[in-house]
């Protein structure tokens, strides 16, 4: 008798300690005013750097292309979320500096997500994720969990000329020409075959098949990293033709 008390008693706290973590929501975080503001004066920071857009348009697609990546894997719906909840805050760190943007990022999202009521034990998750998600001059950004994994995925295969800011051609550097080589990109998961592959569209007049591993082959390792994780391989089409 005293063995079914606990056991149900123990029930209670495992479904109090699910509904408590699952209180933060992608939309609280998305809509949240100091979240916001802080996406849209690092889009405005780097801009003046002469970065490619980072703003609610790519935060936006990562969140997406994160969740959407474990939700085919078969993830659980909370790690899902969690991913989502990353990819829409992994660039906040921006709006200090882009040097050290995801540790910066990392911190500010600990305040905001503290703050909406995360436990610790996604904040953890989330925080890594963020702090991990890229490198700087001596090292490629690390994958240390499904939600680390999913985050690098959707941000290095947003590769689009929508993101280039400069509209004069003749002034592009090599990210400029590159991006805006981009005319579609789109990352496939198969489940069946472990198999995520980004489908690139590319004007080859602009940029060549070259050109673009020369600038994005640290962002295709990470890729192949975190496919690896997930227990996938990865792989890249362009123009329908497989390269890697």
């Amino acid at each position: 008798m005293a063995t079914e008390s606990n056991q149900f008693e123990q029930s209670v706290e495992t479904a109090i300690r699910e509904q408590i973590a699952s209180s933060v929501s992608f939309e609280m975080v998305r809509d949240d005013a100091e979240v916001q503001a802080f996406i849209r004066q690092a889009n405005k920071t780097l801009g003046g750097l002469g970065y490619t857009e980072h703003g609610f348009r790519h935060v936006g697609l990562v969140a997406n292309i994160a969740r959407n990546v474990l939700r085919i894997l078969e993830f659980d719906a909370r790690t899902q979320e969690l991913a989502a909840i990353a990819g829409y805050m992994h660039d906040i760190g921006n709006v200090v500096s882009r040097h050290g943007h995801s540790n910066t990022g990392a911190l500010l999202a600990y305040s905001i997500l503290t703050r909406l009521g995360m436990p610790p034990s996604e904040l953890g998750t989330i925080m890594s994720a963020i702090g991990t998600h890229d490198g700087d001059d001596n090292r490629i950004g690390e994958v240390v969990n499904p939600v680390s994994a999913a985050l690098i995925l959707g941000d290095k295969s947003d590769v689009h000329r929508s993101r280039v800011r400069n509209n004069d051609q003749t002034s592009f550097d090599d990210h400029d020409r590159v991006n805006y080589a981009a005319t579609s990109s789109f990352l496939r998961v198969d489940d069946m075959e472990k198999t995520i592959t980004l489908q690139l569209t590319v004007d080859t007049s602009i940029a060549s098949v070259m050109q673009y591993f020369e600038i994005f082959m640290p962002r295709m390792q990470m890729c192949r990293r975190a496919a690896n994780h997930l227990e996938c391989t990865f792989r890249i089409t362009m123009n329908e033709i497989a390269v890697l």
